[in-house]
């Protein structure tokens, strides 16, 4: 049987756990090409939602995203995003993905755009290039301290 080539999973820097503690490895292992769905968290780390009150933003999941991420790990983690997208004169979203775009065997990040200008606005994120020392920041950002 031909064998499997590609992954597609949920990864982000929120939901890292799952794909980091089983998948890389093997993935890594067997030279699969990874293709990470959810790369933004549902819009979250675009910056959209930081509290309660944006649930209202988007109204197909607003209320779910908030639920989800907003909390004292999604807060640092935007924190982070903040702080180099400012560095960089970019967008959480696009500091998200170039983390993604990173990431030793990541192949692509997918990701979707509602309009021309979020479509821009992620594939500017290919050309953005993290430091060791800002991919660091964002690793400990987003580490899961439960």
């Amino acid at each position: 049987l031909p064998r499997y080539e590609t992954l597609q999973p949920e990864y982000n820097l929120y939901d890292r756990a799952g794909y980091e503690a089983e998948l890389e490895p093997l993935a890594r292992e067997q030279s699969l090409g990874v293709i990470s769905y959810y790369s933004l968290a549902s819009g979250f780390l675009s910056g959209k939602y930081r509290s309660a009150d944006d649930a209202a933003k988007s109204s197909a999941r607003g209320a779910k995203v908030v639920q989800q991420y907003v909390n004292p790990r999604g807060l640092r983690i935007l924190a982070a995003l903040d702080d180099l997208a400012a560095r960089h004169k970019a967008t959480p979203a696009q500091v998200a993905l170039a983390w993604l775009i990173a990431r030793p065997g990541i192949t692509a990040p997918i990701v979707s755009a509602t309009g021309v200008e979020q479509l821009h606005d992620v594939l500017a994120a290919a050309r953005l290039a993290l430091s060791a020392q800002e991919i660091t920041q964002l690793d400990q950002a987003s580490a899961d301290h439960t």
